[in-house]
């Protein structure tokens, strides 16, 4: 049974930084996509950035934390992470990872086969 399980969400003030992990069990994603959506109350699922392989474009962004968060894993550990630097209000949400069962970066949840239970970031003084 494939699980990913995503930590490191809390309350940081507007200006502040947080990491998030994602580690996964059951299977390896190390030639796979896999990504970071959030989800703000009333809103839709939203692309926050993925990674794969290098083959495939390494990594990719939103327009939205472009220069502000980085994405990557550590593939011995079969963990994700997402360093988010320069938080603000409008970043607060739960942030989900997902697994996909191929190397193409997609920014369609639907895209996506394996999904954590999401971790709640809070940005507020």
């Amino acid at each position: 049974q494939v699980q990913l399980v995503e930590s490191g969400g809390g309350l940081v003030q507007p200006g502040g930084s947080l990491r998030l992990s994602c580690a996964a069990s059951g299977r390896t994603f190390s030639s796979n996509a896999m990504a970071w959506f959030r989800q703000a109350p009333g809103q839709e699922r939203e692309f926050v950035a993925a990674i794969t392989i290098s083959w495939y474009g390494g990594a990719t962004y939103s327009n939205s934390v472009q220069g502000r968060f980085t994405i990557s894993r550590d593939n011995a550990k079969n963990t994700m992470y997402l360093q988010m630097n320069n938080l603000k209000p409008e970043d607060t949400a739960v942030y989900y990872c997902a697994g996909s069962s191929g190397p193409r970066m997609e920014t369609l949840p639907r895209r996506y086969d394996y999904w954590g239970q999401g971790t709640q970031v809070t940005v507020s003084s």
